[in-house]
Protein backbone atom coordinates (compact mmCIF):
# COMPACT_ATOMS: atom_id res chain seq x y z
CA UNK A 1 0.00 0.00 0.00
CA UNK A 2 2.82 2.15 0.74
CA UNK A 3 3.89 2.18 -2.60
CA UNK A 4 0.71 4.52 -4.36
CA UNK A 5 2.19 6.99 -4.19
CA UNK A 6 4.72 5.68 -6.73
CA UNK A 7 1.44 4.83 -9.25
CA UNK A 8 1.65 6.62 -12.10
CA UNK A 9 -1.30 10.05 -12.11
CA UNK A 10 -1.37 13.35 -14.11
CA UNK A 11 -0.05 15.71 -11.47
CA UNK A 12 1.07 15.92 -7.88
CA UNK A 13 -0.99 14.35 -5.44
CA UNK A 14 -2.83 16.99 -2.76
CA UNK A 15 -0.99 15.60 0.02
CA UNK A 16 2.50 16.91 -1.40
CA UNK A 17 0.96 20.04 -2.39
CA UNK A 18 -0.54 20.56 1.19
CA UNK A 19 2.81 19.53 2.66
CA UNK A 20 5.79 21.24 0.19
CA UNK A 21 3.90 24.78 0.46
CA UNK A 22 6.41 27.65 1.35
CA UNK A 23 3.53 29.82 2.55
CA UNK A 24 0.28 28.28 4.27
CA UNK A 25 -2.93 30.53 5.39
CA UNK A 26 -3.80 27.40 7.57
CA UNK A 27 -1.00 25.18 8.07
CA UNK A 28 2.77 25.24 8.79
CA UNK A 29 5.54 26.80 6.47
CA UNK A 30 7.46 24.08 4.89
CA UNK A 31 10.07 25.48 2.03
CA UNK A 32 10.64 23.51 -1.56
CA UNK A 33 10.69 23.65 -5.01
CA UNK A 34 9.22 26.84 -6.47
CA UNK A 35 8.30 28.65 -3.41
CA UNK A 36 4.28 29.18 -3.77
CA UNK A 37 1.76 30.01 -0.84
CA UNK A 38 -1.46 27.71 -0.04
CA UNK A 39 -5.01 29.72 0.11
CA UNK A 40 -7.90 28.08 0.98
CA UNK A 41 -10.93 29.50 -0.99
CA UNK A 42 -13.50 31.33 1.58
CA UNK A 43 -16.01 33.99 2.08
CA UNK A 44 -13.16 36.09 3.21
CA UNK A 45 -10.44 35.36 0.72
CA UNK A 46 -12.59 36.50 -2.16
CA UNK A 47 -12.53 40.05 -1.18
CA UNK A 48 -8.65 39.92 -2.21
CA UNK A 49 -9.41 38.24 -5.57
CA UNK A 50 -12.26 40.32 -7.38
CA UNK A 51 -11.60 41.51 -11.00
CA UNK A 52 -8.91 43.96 -11.49
CA UNK A 53 -10.18 47.81 -12.23
CA UNK A 54 -9.92 48.22 -15.77
CA UNK A 55 -8.22 51.28 -16.59
CA UNK A 56 -10.34 54.72 -17.67
CA UNK A 57 -11.07 57.22 -20.62
CA UNK A 58 -12.74 59.69 -18.10
CA UNK A 59 -9.38 60.49 -16.98
CA UNK A 60 -8.96 62.54 -20.83
CA UNK A 61 -11.98 64.33 -20.05
CA UNK A 62 -14.29 64.79 -23.03
CA UNK A 63 -17.11 62.65 -22.07
CA UNK A 64 -19.74 65.15 -21.66
CA UNK A 65 -20.82 68.36 -23.23
CA UNK A 66 -20.40 69.74 -26.69
CA UNK A 67 -17.67 68.69 -28.62
CA UNK A 68 -14.20 70.51 -27.62
CA UNK A 69 -13.10 73.34 -29.60
CA UNK A 70 -10.41 72.47 -32.05
CA UNK A 71 -7.19 74.99 -32.44
CA UNK A 72 -5.63 75.55 -36.04
CA UNK A 73 -2.18 73.57 -35.96
CA UNK A 74 0.86 73.08 -37.60
CA UNK A 75 0.79 72.05 -41.28
CA UNK A 76 -2.90 73.14 -41.60
CA UNK A 77 -3.74 75.45 -44.45
CA UNK A 78 -5.92 78.24 -44.37
CA UNK A 79 -7.42 81.35 -46.43
CA UNK A 80 -8.08 84.68 -44.68
CA UNK A 81 -10.22 86.92 -46.23
CA UNK A 82 -10.20 90.39 -44.82
CA UNK A 83 -13.52 93.16 -44.71
CA UNK A 84 -13.71 96.73 -44.34
CA UNK A 85 -16.80 99.02 -44.01
CA UNK A 86 -16.48 100.62 -47.09
CA UNK A 87 -14.18 101.08 -50.05
CA UNK A 88 -11.09 103.18 -50.53
CA UNK A 89 -9.30 101.88 -47.26
CA UNK A 90 -6.30 99.93 -46.91
CA UNK A 91 -7.86 96.69 -48.73
CA UNK A 92 -10.47 97.71 -50.84
CA UNK A 93 -10.01 100.54 -53.59
CA UNK A 94 -12.23 103.13 -54.25
CA UNK A 95 -13.54 101.61 -56.83
CA UNK A 96 -15.04 98.69 -54.91
CA UNK A 97 -18.28 99.53 -54.76
CA UNK A 98 -19.28 97.82 -57.78
CA UNK A 99 -18.64 94.65 -56.86
CA UNK A 100 -20.72 92.84 -53.79
CA UNK A 101 -18.76 93.13 -50.58
CA UNK A 102 -15.77 95.18 -49.58
CA UNK A 103 -13.97 92.57 -48.67
CA UNK A 104 -10.47 90.79 -49.98
CA UNK A 105 -9.11 86.97 -49.83
CA UNK A 106 -5.79 86.39 -49.76
CA UNK A 107 -3.80 83.42 -50.75
CA UNK A 108 -4.02 79.77 -49.09
CA UNK A 109 -0.73 79.59 -46.77
CA UNK A 110 -0.14 76.30 -44.07
CA UNK A 111 0.76 76.92 -41.41
CA UNK A 112 4.31 77.56 -40.61
CA UNK A 113 7.08 75.48 -38.63
CA UNK A 114 7.50 78.63 -36.31
CA UNK A 115 3.13 78.38 -36.32
CA UNK A 116 2.81 81.57 -37.68
CA UNK A 117 0.93 83.03 -40.95
CA UNK A 118 1.38 86.31 -42.57
CA UNK A 119 -0.85 88.84 -43.36
CA UNK A 120 -0.24 92.27 -45.25
CA UNK A 121 0.63 95.23 -42.63
CA UNK A 122 0.36 92.83 -39.84
CA UNK A 123 3.06 90.75 -40.26
CA UNK A 124 3.72 87.48 -39.03
CA UNK A 125 0.97 86.48 -36.52
CA UNK A 126 1.32 83.27 -34.05
CA UNK A 127 -1.63 81.16 -35.15
CA UNK A 128 -0.71 77.23 -34.14
CA UNK A 129 -2.24 76.04 -31.23
CA UNK A 130 -4.90 78.89 -31.35
CA UNK A 131 -8.67 79.02 -31.91
CA UNK A 132 -9.77 80.66 -35.19
CA UNK A 133 -11.31 83.23 -33.44
CA UNK A 134 -8.67 84.24 -31.46
CA UNK A 135 -6.17 84.23 -34.29
CA UNK A 136 -9.17 86.51 -36.14
CA UNK A 137 -9.53 89.08 -33.18
CA UNK A 138 -5.47 89.17 -33.52
CA UNK A 139 -5.53 90.05 -36.82
CA UNK A 140 -8.56 92.75 -36.35
CA UNK A 141 -6.43 94.18 -33.47
CA UNK A 142 -3.27 94.92 -35.65
CA UNK A 143 -5.29 96.42 -38.41
CA UNK A 144 -7.27 98.81 -36.76
CA UNK A 145 -5.06 101.65 -36.88
CA UNK A 146 -4.45 100.98 -40.82
CA UNK A 147 -8.00 99.36 -42.41
CA UNK A 148 -11.63 100.81 -42.52
CA UNK A 149 -13.02 98.89 -39.32
CA UNK A 150 -11.32 95.82 -40.57
CA UNK A 151 -13.18 92.19 -39.78
CA UNK A 152 -11.43 88.76 -40.66
CA UNK A 153 -12.62 85.40 -41.32
CA UNK A 154 -9.93 82.80 -41.00
CA UNK A 155 -11.56 79.25 -43.06
CA UNK A 156 -9.52 76.29 -42.87
CA UNK A 157 -9.12 74.46 -46.47
CA UNK A 158 -6.88 71.75 -45.00
CA UNK A 159 -6.61 70.35 -41.71
CA UNK A 160 -3.64 68.37 -41.18
CA UNK A 161 -2.99 68.86 -37.62
CA UNK A 162 -6.61 68.11 -35.88
CA UNK A 163 -6.22 64.09 -37.24
CA UNK A 164 -6.54 60.48 -35.15
CA UNK A 165 -4.35 57.81 -35.90
CA UNK A 166 -6.56 54.35 -35.52
CA UNK A 167 -4.46 51.20 -36.27
CA UNK A 168 -4.12 47.16 -34.77
CA UNK A 169 -7.49 45.30 -35.81
CA UNK A 170 -9.51 47.38 -37.90
CA UNK A 171 -10.55 47.26 -41.49
CA UNK A 172 -8.79 50.31 -42.03
CA UNK A 173 -5.85 51.56 -40.35
CA UNK A 174 -5.78 54.84 -41.09
CA UNK A 175 -5.57 58.97 -40.20
CA UNK A 176 -8.69 60.12 -39.66
CA UNK A 177 -9.83 63.84 -39.55
CA UNK A 178 -11.66 65.31 -36.43
CA UNK A 179 -14.43 67.46 -37.72
CA UNK A 180 -15.73 70.85 -36.08
CA UNK A 181 -18.70 68.43 -34.70
CA UNK A 182 -16.67 66.20 -32.81
CA UNK A 183 -15.77 62.12 -33.15
CA UNK A 184 -16.03 60.25 -30.19
CA UNK A 185 -13.58 57.06 -30.02
CA UNK A 186 -16.72 54.66 -31.35
CA UNK A 187 -16.87 57.18 -34.58
CA UNK A 188 -13.05 56.60 -35.20
CA UNK A 189 -13.20 53.25 -35.13
CA UNK A 190 -16.46 52.78 -37.19
CA UNK A 191 -14.55 55.03 -40.02
CA UNK A 192 -11.72 52.57 -39.84
CA UNK A 193 -13.95 50.17 -41.01
CA UNK A 194 -14.44 48.55 -37.62
CA UNK A 195 -13.26 45.60 -35.69
CA UNK A 196 -11.88 42.91 -37.74
CA UNK A 197 -12.05 40.37 -34.47
CA UNK A 198 -14.25 39.72 -31.87
CA UNK A 199 -15.43 42.32 -30.05
CA UNK A 200 -15.29 40.52 -26.41
CA UNK A 201 -12.10 40.24 -26.31
CA UNK A 202 -10.81 43.55 -27.77
CA UNK A 203 -9.32 46.40 -26.09
CA UNK A 204 -9.57 49.78 -27.01
CA UNK A 205 -6.10 52.04 -25.71
CA UNK A 206 -6.21 55.62 -26.17
CA UNK A 207 -2.59 57.57 -26.13
CA UNK A 208 -2.99 61.54 -25.47
CA UNK A 209 0.24 63.66 -24.71
CA UNK A 210 1.87 60.90 -23.05
CA UNK A 211 -0.93 59.35 -20.97
CA UNK A 212 -2.03 55.98 -21.75
CA UNK A 213 -5.38 54.28 -20.99
CA UNK A 214 -6.98 50.95 -22.40
CA UNK A 215 -10.47 49.54 -22.05
CA UNK A 216 -12.28 46.81 -23.38
CA UNK A 217 -14.41 47.80 -26.72
CA UNK A 218 -17.68 46.17 -25.17
CA UNK A 219 -17.03 48.45 -22.05
CA UNK A 220 -17.18 51.66 -24.78
CA UNK A 221 -21.03 49.92 -26.26
CA UNK A 222 -22.26 49.82 -22.82
CA UNK A 223 -20.81 52.86 -20.98
CA UNK A 224 -21.27 55.95 -22.89
CA UNK A 225 -19.71 57.70 -20.63
CA UNK A 226 -16.14 56.21 -21.40
CA UNK A 227 -17.07 56.65 -25.22
CA UNK A 228 -15.36 60.01 -24.89
CA UNK A 229 -14.22 62.55 -27.83
CA UNK A 230 -10.91 62.32 -29.41
CA UNK A 231 -8.69 64.93 -29.65
CA UNK A 232 -5.98 65.53 -32.07
CA UNK A 233 -2.65 63.82 -32.46
CA UNK A 234 -4.49 61.07 -30.58
CA UNK A 235 -3.83 57.49 -31.19
CA UNK A 236 -6.20 54.60 -30.96
CA UNK A 237 -4.99 51.09 -31.39
CA UNK A 238 -7.27 48.10 -31.41
CA UNK A 239 -5.62 44.76 -29.82
CA UNK A 240 -7.43 41.29 -29.35
CA UNK A 241 -6.26 40.10 -26.83
CA UNK A 242 -6.93 35.65 -26.66
CA UNK A 243 -7.40 34.74 -22.85
CA UNK A 244 -7.16 31.35 -22.51
CA UNK A 245 -6.98 28.51 -19.01
CA UNK A 246 -5.81 25.14 -18.49
CA UNK A 247 -7.67 22.23 -17.26
CA UNK A 248 -5.77 19.21 -15.87
CA UNK A 249 -6.27 16.30 -13.75
CA UNK A 250 -9.22 14.75 -13.10
CA UNK A 251 -11.59 17.30 -15.20
CA UNK A 252 -14.30 16.12 -17.57
CA UNK A 253 -11.95 17.24 -20.42
CA UNK A 254 -8.67 18.20 -20.29
CA UNK A 255 -6.67 21.05 -22.39
CA UNK A 256 -6.47 24.82 -23.16
CA UNK A 257 -9.70 26.59 -22.99
CA UNK A 258 -10.65 29.91 -24.15
CA UNK A 259 -12.52 32.48 -22.37
CA UNK A 260 -14.73 33.98 -24.97
CA UNK A 261 -16.66 35.40 -22.36
CA UNK A 262 -15.70 38.49 -20.74
CA UNK A 263 -16.05 37.97 -17.19
CA UNK A 264 -15.16 34.13 -16.42
CA UNK A 265 -15.51 32.53 -13.31
CA UNK A 266 -13.82 29.58 -11.61
CA UNK A 267 -16.95 27.66 -11.66
CA UNK A 268 -18.11 28.68 -15.28
CA UNK A 269 -14.54 27.59 -16.22
CA UNK A 270 -14.80 24.05 -14.38
CA UNK A 271 -18.22 23.56 -15.74
CA UNK A 272 -16.62 24.42 -19.53
CA UNK A 273 -13.64 21.60 -18.92
CA UNK A 274 -16.35 19.20 -18.30
CA UNK A 275 -16.71 19.57 -14.40
CA UNK A 276 -15.10 17.08 -12.10
CA UNK A 277 -15.02 13.40 -13.01
CA UNK A 278 -17.03 11.22 -10.56
CA UNK A 279 -14.87 8.12 -11.05
CA UNK A 280 -11.44 9.79 -10.44
CA UNK A 281 -11.80 13.16 -9.48
CA UNK A 282 -11.41 14.48 -5.28
CA UNK A 283 -14.08 17.17 -5.28
CA UNK A 284 -12.15 18.47 -1.59
CA UNK A 285 -9.10 19.59 -3.85
CA UNK A 286 -9.55 21.51 -6.61
CA UNK A 287 -6.50 24.13 -7.23
CA UNK A 288 -6.03 26.87 -9.00
CA UNK A 289 -2.36 28.22 -10.48
CA UNK A 290 -2.07 31.43 -10.58
CA UNK A 291 1.01 34.52 -10.42
CA UNK A 292 -0.93 37.30 -7.92
CA UNK A 293 0.73 40.29 -7.29
CA UNK A 294 3.08 40.74 -4.13
CA UNK A 295 0.48 43.54 -2.77
CA UNK A 296 -2.47 41.66 -2.85
CA UNK A 297 -0.91 38.72 -0.72
CA UNK A 298 0.54 41.12 1.55
CA UNK A 299 -2.70 42.54 2.14
CA UNK A 300 -4.19 38.62 3.42
CA UNK A 301 -1.55 38.83 5.86
CA UNK A 302 0.98 36.56 4.57
CA UNK A 303 4.72 36.83 5.28
CA UNK A 304 5.78 37.42 1.53
CA UNK A 305 9.76 37.33 2.55
CA UNK A 306 10.72 34.31 0.94
CA UNK A 307 9.31 35.78 -2.81
CA UNK A 308 11.86 37.92 -4.42
CA UNK A 309 9.64 39.18 -7.01
CA UNK A 310 6.98 41.14 -7.27
CA UNK A 311 4.37 38.41 -8.31
CA UNK A 312 3.98 35.47 -5.93
CA UNK A 313 3.21 32.23 -7.10
CA UNK A 314 -0.47 30.99 -5.31
CA UNK A 315 -2.06 27.98 -5.06
CA UNK A 316 -5.95 28.65 -4.27
CA UNK A 317 -7.53 25.45 -3.44
CA UNK A 318 -11.35 25.47 -3.33
CA UNK A 319 -13.55 22.23 -1.37
CA UNK A 320 -16.20 21.55 -3.41
CA UNK A 321 -17.70 19.37 -0.64
CA UNK A 322 -18.81 22.37 0.80
CA UNK A 323 -22.18 23.37 -0.20
CA UNK A 324 -20.90 27.29 0.18
CA UNK A 325 -18.23 26.71 -2.17
CA UNK A 326 -20.37 26.36 -5.28
CA UNK A 327 -21.37 30.01 -4.21
CA UNK A 328 -17.10 31.02 -4.06
CA UNK A 329 -16.47 29.33 -7.15
CA UNK A 330 -19.35 31.64 -9.11
CA UNK A 331 -17.55 34.67 -7.79
CA UNK A 332 -13.78 34.22 -8.00
CA UNK A 333 -12.88 35.73 -11.34
CA UNK A 334 -10.74 33.80 -13.91
CA UNK A 335 -7.60 35.45 -15.07
CA UNK A 336 -5.78 34.83 -18.19
CA UNK A 337 -3.68 31.86 -18.35
CA UNK A 338 -5.05 30.83 -15.32
CA UNK A 339 -4.15 26.90 -14.20
CA UNK A 340 -7.16 24.61 -13.04
CA UNK A 341 -6.20 21.04 -11.05
CA UNK A 342 -8.80 18.67 -9.69
CA UNK A 343 -6.48 15.71 -7.88
CA UNK A 344 -7.41 12.49 -8.10
CA UNK A 345 -9.48 10.84 -4.83
CA UNK A 346 -7.73 8.28 -3.10
CA UNK A 347 -9.55 5.72 -3.64
CA UNK A 348 -8.17 5.82 -7.31
CA UNK A 349 -4.86 5.27 -6.64
CA UNK A 350 -5.65 2.29 -4.34
CA UNK A 351 -7.94 1.17 -7.42
CA UNK A 352 -4.32 1.49 -9.46
CA UNK A 353 -2.16 -0.29 -7.06
CA UNK A 354 -4.56 -3.13 -6.79
CA UNK A 355 -5.11 -3.25 -10.72
CA UNK A 356 -1.44 -3.88 -11.09
CA UNK A 357 -1.37 -6.31 -8.63
CA UNK A 358 -4.30 -7.97 -9.74
CA UNK A 359 -2.29 -8.14 -13.71
CA UNK A 360 0.85 -9.81 -11.76
CA UNK A 361 -1.78 -12.58 -10.14
CA UNK A 362 -4.81 -13.21 -12.50
CA UNK A 363 -5.63 -16.31 -10.75
CA UNK A 364 -6.67 -17.66 -7.24
CA UNK A 365 -4.30 -20.50 -7.99
CA UNK A 366 -1.42 -18.61 -9.34
CA UNK A 367 -0.99 -15.86 -6.19
CA UNK A 368 0.88 -18.86 -4.32
CA UNK A 369 3.20 -18.93 -7.12
CA UNK A 370 3.70 -15.49 -8.30
CA UNK A 371 3.72 -14.32 -4.92
CA UNK A 372 7.74 -13.54 -5.39
CA UNK A 373 6.94 -12.05 -8.61
CA UNK A 374 4.37 -9.64 -7.23
CA UNK A 375 6.90 -8.70 -4.64
CA UNK A 376 9.39 -7.84 -7.20
CA UNK A 377 7.07 -5.83 -8.94
CA UNK A 378 5.90 -3.58 -5.80
CA UNK A 379 9.69 -2.99 -5.27
CA UNK A 380 10.44 -1.69 -8.41
CA UNK A 381 7.56 0.50 -7.70
CA UNK A 382 9.26 1.77 -4.90
CA UNK A 383 12.41 2.25 -6.88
Amino acid sequence: MASCTSLPRSGPDHKDVDRDAAVKVTTKERRVGIDYALVDLSKNVLSYFTAPQPTSFKGFGGGRGGAPEIPLGYGDVVQVAIFEAQSGGLFIPSDAGSRPGNYISLPEQTIDRNGTITIPYAGRVPAAGRLKETVEQDVEDRLASRAIEPQVVITTTTSRSSQVAVLGDVNNPQRVEISPAGERVLDIISAAGGLTTNNIETNVTLQRRGKTATVAYTTLLKNPAENIYVAPDDTISIDHERRTYLALGAAGVSGRFDFEESNLTLGEAIAKAGGLRDDRADPAQVLLYRLVPKKTVQAMHVDTTRFSGEMVPVIIRANMRDPATLFAVQQFKMEDKDIIYISNSDSVELVKFLDIVNSVSSTVSGVADDANDTSNAVQDLGN
